[in-house]
């Protein structure tokens, strides 16, 4: 199979994983943002923090929404330095994030280990205006690699903004769900045929974008509900792709 998903605690499943078995880190960690007092960091889910309290489209919470900023960069460093393990010389890591976080995410990835390349822009043209004030319609990408990048091993032309609105409806599986081509275009920083580590594989977007775009996967989901939508719309998305050359091999 082109993907394994392992649902559970991320650091203890990466600490079970080879070293150099990934090209590719891609993740959407929890933000831990917007907390301006503790009783805003502590009292309010996942949930109340990114969803409407008119939203329709009930989804279930998930965990890890409640640490201060700097309880928050370490236990990013501490799994950004796991991560960098498992990573080959010359692989990267792109990690999303909001502008609150984005200091202490650029942070952590450098004391992981990593070299801190840049930061990407997701513009999502639905957000909500504020009245007086600029719309917020930006979240960032923070992207690094594990020592210097061999051009040549992947030739590609990446642009540094992408635009797409945040799924709805039924199509919204995940609270913080992001856009399946937003992420085809992302994994193509990993060479053809390698491998996307995802650790916070959420609805499994990471995954599905991978395997579309003939990378292998990686995914880790903490939350059983949410790995179990991973793993159907993985195994949903290999039936999608099989051709008739596979199905005559597996025959």
């Amino acid at each position: 199979m082109p993907f394994s998903l392992h649902q559970g605690d991320a650091l203890s499943v990466l600490a079970g994983l080879p070293d150099d078995c990934v090209d590719s880190v891609i993740t959407d960690p929890p933000y831990n943002s917007g907390g301006r007092t503790a009783k805003e960091r502590t009292t309010r889910s996942a949930k109340q923090k990114y969803t409407s309290a008119d939203a329709q489209h009930t989804l279930p919470d998930f965990t890890g929404e409640n640490m201060d900023q700097r309880s928050y960069g370490f236990w990013l460093t501490q799994i950004m330095t796991e991560a960098h393990r498992l990573t080959k010389t010359g692989g990267t890591a792109l990690l999303f994030t909001d502008w609150r976080q984005l200091p202490v995410t650029t942070d952590a990835i450098q004391a992981a280990g990593w070299l801190w390349r840049g930061v990407l822009a997701w513009h999502k043209p639905q957000a909500r205006p504020q009245k007086g004030r600029f719309t917020q319609n930006c979240e960032f990408i923070v992207w690094a690699s594990k020592g210097p990048i061999d051009g040549s091993r992947n030739p590609v032309y990446l642009p540094g903004m992408y635009s797409a609105s945040q799924p709805s409806g039924a199509k919204r599986q995940h609270i913080t769900q992001k856009p399946v081509e937003v992420m085809r275009e992302l994994v193509k920083i990993s060479p053809e045929g390698g491998t996307v580590l995802d650790f916070c594989a959420g609805s499994g977007s990471t995954g599905v974008a991978a395997l579309l775009e003939g990378r292998d996967f990686i995914g880790v989901e903490k939350t059983e509900h949410y790995a179990s939508i991973a793993a159907d719309r993985l195994t949903e998305t290999i039936r999608a792709t099989l051709t008739q050359d596979d199905v005559i091999l597996t025959a």
